[in-house]
């Protein structure tokens, strides 16, 4: 994948792109430290994914979304924010980001959030995850089928499809069944967020 950095503070860009560079699926990295220089290098460079600070400055990154989206571009973009703020979140949610991830977050944990953005889906920093599932947990819950119920328990544990399959007496490949079953359901887009959904319940067996 080709990632473009749009970070007004040098060092951060630097930092990211030397992290990214060397990651055997990053074909090219570049650099922008502005809205500007972004939409600049778009026409020749064409990113995979915008790796965006959401505040560039005095400019707000999402802006930089907002002519993205508008030009119909197959880029993904993905958040890269200190701010742990609601309003932010739910900001760049309502632009149909791709990503939302802190800047605290480890380097690997970077890299991961865009391998999943790349291939596709969205990612979310499980610090926000509290805001992407609102205030209606418990009716998203009873969507689900008693063995989904099951399931959606053991992912809480920490087990794996086998180690679920064997607790449960059923086969691994209708335990990702189960899973993707769920997932749709309540919204979520990875077996973590699952995880932490029931977790933030306090529901136990």
């Amino acid at each position: 994948m080709k990632v473009l950095v749009v970070d007004d503070h040098p060092m951060v860009r630097k930092g990211l792109a030397s992290t990214l560079v060397i990651q055997q699926d990053v074909k090219d990295v570049k650099e922008a430290a502005c809205i500007e220089e972004a939409i600049e290098l778009m026409s020749s460079y064409n990113p995979d994914i915008l790796l965006i600070d959401l505040m560039l400055g005095k400019e707000d990154g999402l802006e930089l979304v907002t002519k993205i989206k508008k030009k119909e571009l197959a880029t993904k973009c993905v958040i890269l924010t200190s701010s742990s703020r609601r309003e932010d979140f739910m900001r760049a949610q309502e632009q149909g980001v791709d990503g939302y991830i802190l800047k605290e977050a480890f380097p690997e944990d970077i890299i991961y959030a865009l391998r999943v953005v790349a291939r596709g889906k969205k990612f979310v920093d499980p610090d926000f995850l509290r805001f992407s599932l609102g205030e209606n947990k418990n009716c998203a819950l009873d969507e689900l089928t008693p063995r989904e119920k099951e399931v959606l328990l053991e992912l809480g544990k920490g087990l794996t499809n086998n180690q679920i399959a064997k607790s449960l007496y059923i086969s691994e490949n209708t335990v990702k069944k189960h899973i993707s079953s769920i997932l749709a359901k309540l919204g979520l887009h990875q077996r973590i967020e699952a995880a932490l959904y029931i977790n933030s319940m306090n529901i136990n067996n």
